[in-house]
């Protein structure tokens, strides 16, 4: 076997394994163009961070999955127009935003109605050995965290979640939501801070 056909078998040269080192800007400009696999590994990277987003934004779970659907439809329809002119998680959490905003207007709502049975709980995972009263702890700790998360302002809920679930920077989340840098650090400052407070008082 030559060097060059031992290089082809090789796991790392799989197209699986390029595309899980290949950067998401470059995996959507190669979708776009024809390769349905690069696509394949942009859902396994974000479909997480989307999905809480929206649950967590809108808090239903019916009505997540639904918007969930309708933003990776939307990509997919759109991927012949991508264009890198900014990091994709900035362009994918703006399809989220706007289809988000949409929702929100179609709906009428003067804010979200949560079901709280249907949001799937942080995590604070505890050791395997930990004793039964730290699990009940961690619960308790996650189900705190997400009770705060839904009583913070819908500005501050949103730029949390999309710091927290987008790894958004603030330039990127002031893109995605249409406001100034400041505007957006006051914001998510103002969230940590009520968060902190809250979660201390379960200490």
């Amino acid at each position: 076997m030559t060097s060059q056909s031992a290089a082809a078998a090789s796991p790392a040269y799989t197209p699986a394994a390029m595309h899980a080192q290949s950067p998401d800007e470059e995996l959507m400009l190669r979708f776009g163009a024809g390769d349905a696999a690069a696509f394949d590994t942009l859902y396994a990277r974000h479909r997480g961070g989307v999905f809480r987003y929206l649950l967590r934004q809108c808090g239903n779970r019916a009505q997540a999955e639904e918007l969930f659907q309708d933003i990776w439809m939307n990509l997919v329809q759109a991927r012949t127009r991508y264009r890198v002119q900014a990091k994709f998680a900035t362009y994918l959490y703006t399809l989220a935003h706007n289809r988000l905003m949409d929702h929100f207007r179609r709906q009428r709502a003067a804010g979200p109605v949560y079901d709280q049975q249907e949001d799937p709980l942080p995590e604070f995972p505890a050791p395997p050995t930990a004793e039964p009263e730290r699990v009940v702890q961690s619960r308790q700790q996650a189900e705190r965290l997400l009770g705060l998360v839904r009583e913070l302002p819908a500005a501050q809920r949103e730029t949390f979640l999309l710091s927290q679930e987008g790894e958004l920077s603030l330039e990127e989340i002031a893109q995605v939501t249409g406001c100034t840098r400041e505007t957006a650090k006051s914001r998510l400052r103002y969230a940590l801070a009520k968060l902190r407070e809250g979660m201390q008082e379960l200490l």
